[in-house]
């Protein structure tokens, strides 16, 4: 049952994640203030991109798992989404300084997975 909150409370941040990075895109200009416009949206693109893989992997999870839904699920499932997110927002912020190449994008996923496998073996 507490499970069901915390779904409806990431699916409402996620919500207002997509809408904050939508409009920071339609409504703020890179060039007129850079900081602020590149913070809002790369905060607003990992809140939305955290919320989306979260669910998507919970719901994943207990597909898999045949509907059994444990509140392990959806720590793990958090815990994923969010350091995919993070990965996915540092790949992007390298794209924009052009520095990311295809082994800084290996490396970037070995540490995503070193730290998953960390929290895994914890378990």
């Amino acid at each position: 049952m507490i499970h069901n909150t915390y779904l409806l409370s990431i699916a409402i941040a996620t919500v207002f994640g997509w809408a904050s990075w939508v409009l920071v895109i339609i409504k703020l200009s890179p060039f007129a203030n850079p900081e602020l416009s590149l913070t809002l949206f790369y905060a607003s693109l990992f809140i939305a991109l955290a919320g989306t893989l979260t669910l998507i992997i919970y719901h994943l999870r207990a597909w898999l798992n045949k509907g059994e839904i444990y509140n392990a699920h959806l720590n793990t499932a958090l815990r994923q989404g969010v350091l995919l997110s993070a990965m996915i927002s540092i790949g992007i912020g390298f794209q924009r300084l052009k520095v990311l190449t295809w082994w800084d994008g290996i490396l970037l996923l070995a540490i995503v997975l070193m730290i998953e496998f960390y929290f895994m073996s914890r378990d």
